[in-house]
């Protein structure tokens, strides 16, 4: 209300009311001076001052400090006394700031909302993780996917047979070392599993300078595109109820995300496609569109009733929780995620080595299954039309690799047309 007061005699009380979402009513009813309630009178059957002290004195013997109210009222009736009620009891220890739970309560911490603006491509990712339904009841597969919430291109996925810390980590560092990501560049944002909260995730963003943020517990709505690129995948026709083996898995997901990434148009980007918007072709594209409606108009101006159609534009801000003022928003601006410290790891010893990876050759990943890795990886740069390469790596001796496949485009120049 002292906001609305204070921005009322510039503005006026209507627009004040309306940019800060107070209504009216409640601003003019806040002005109304409202009386005091009265004192409650003590009533005369109340125990005096002195009384008020002997059973604060009485409660305060060492063999009723730690006995309920109750229990001291019975004592001192099986021992021929009665000071005053069970209830005036209460009354004198809250009166007195000694009346609280008696057990200590478990209270939660509480997470901040994160508010992440991204204004370019490879400026914030998120990634998650996701069960695909396996050939049995209890049985499934784990697809990894990052995704660039600017331009809503994954710019890295994968399935394996688990969820793993070790393979998240290959996953991010093949993925950025692709992407041609600097220190200090990218915010990279998921939620509080496992794999995202780990030791081995944490050191290697560390020593790549990217920043990592978290969602709140429980909320799925702070980790929103991830989501969205999921329910797109799983409510796709032709999405197998369930699959037969981690090849079927990977055999459906490669597929589908070149048709996320090449051909989808996004609702949210001006109907353009995340490679368009990612490689910075959307303008082009978007020029186009603008020339053919030009001449459509031009040939039939009477059927477009609301004047020279224009195609749809290009967001210019992405947010996760947009902050809610104005004021709020403009700091963001100030100050983008990306340009915050790399997170520190406090109570961690040792280091991680920052990994980096190529085409042709994966580093080992510890991992409970005996079996060898294949690792795939998306075209180079330069190549668009190559085809896949994959690395296999031979199992070690003391070392066992679960059986992954992994698919990562190119970030750092726009591929050749072809």
């Amino acid at each position: 209300m002292n906001s609305v007061s204070e921005i009322a005699p510039l503005v006026g009380i209507v627009v004040a009311c309306t940019m800060l979402a107070v209504a009216r009513a409640t601003y003019y009813r806040s002005l109304r001076r409202r009386a005091l309630p009265a004192a409650r009178p003590t009533p005369p059957r109340a125990l005096g001052p002195g009384e008020r002290q002997a059973v604060l004195d009485v409660l305060h013997e060492p063999r009723f400090v730690d006995l309920a109210p109750a229990e001291v009222y019975a004592t001192l009736l099986d021992e021929s006394r009665y000071l005053c009620s069970e209830r005036t009891m209460y009354r004198i220890l809250a009166a007195n700031q000694e009346l609280r739970e008696r057990r200590d309560q478990l209270r939660h911490q509480n997470h901040p909302r994160p508010e992440l603006l991204a204004t370019r491509p490879n400026e914030l990712w998120s990634w998650d993780i996701t069960k695909l339904l396996g050939p049995q009841k209890w049985t499934y597969f784990y697809l990894y996917v990052i995704l660039d919430v600017f331009s809503r291109y994954v710019v890295g996925w994968m399935v394996a047979t688990e969820e793993s810390a070790a393979l998240a980590k290959k996953l991010i560092a093949e993925t950025c070392a692709r992407q041609g990501i600097a220190p200090d560049q990218l915010t990279l944002h998921a939620d509080r599993g496992s794999s995202m909260t780990s030791k081995p995730v944490a050191l290697l963003l560390a020593d790549l300078g990217v920043t990592k943020t978290h969602s709140r517990p429980y909320v799925s709505n702070d980790n929103p595109f991830s989501e969205s690129a999921f329910k797109t995948l799983k409510y796709r026709p032709g999405f197998p109820e369930r699959f037969d083996h981690s090849e079927h898995a990977r055999g459906h997901c490669g597929p589908f995300f070149d048709w996320y990434n090449h051909e989808h148009r996004h609702g949210s980007l001006g109907l353009c496609t995340p490679h368009d918007v990612h490689y910075g072709l959307a303008t082009q594209t978007l020029q186009r569109r603008a020339t053919i409606l030009d001449a459509a108009f031009i040939a039939h101006p009477e059927r477009f009733t609301r004047g020279r159609p224009s195609p749809a534009t290009l967001p210019d801000q992405v947010w996760i929780n947009r902050p809610a003022t104005d004021g709020a928003v403009a700091l963001a601006n100030d100050h983008p995620p990306s340009q915050l410290p790399a997170p520190q790891v406090l109570g961690l010893e040792g280091s991680a080595s920052s990994a980096s990876s190529t085409a042709s050759g994966c580093s080992a990943l510890p991992s409970r299954t005996s079996q060898r890795a294949d690792i795939t990886v998306g075209p180079a740069a330069t190549m668009p039309g190559a085809l896949l390469a994959t690395a296999h790596l031979a199992p070690l001796t003391a070392v066992s690799f679960p059986r992954i496949a992994s698919g990562t485009q190119e970030g750092a120049t726009e591929p050749a047309a072809q």
